[in-house]
């Protein structure tokens, strides 16, 4: 098992990966239509996509818990 320590990272690996499978699956759909080698398609640009949306994820999380933050009520 990964120690628990490494959670923040691998919850931006998770769902950086799932997040961009769904987006670059309905755009390459859209773009493409269901043409043969879709799913080759598909793969390329999840693949590239999760090259930019990890670091992404990892970068902006923090600003977005912030803002989360700020957003709600104190208790």
């Amino acid at each position: 098992m990964i120690p628990r320590k490494f959670e923040p990272v691998l919850f931006g690996l998770v769902l950086s990966g799932l997040m961009s499978l769904l987006v670059s699956g309905i755009s390459t759909f859209r773009a493409t239509g269901l043409v043969p080698g879709f799913l080759m398609l598909w793969a390329g640009s999840w693949l590239m996509a999760w090259l930019f949306a990890f670091p992404a994820v990892v970068l902006v999380a923090p600003v977005a818990r912030r803002v989360v933050r700020s957003l709600l009520r104190p208790d």
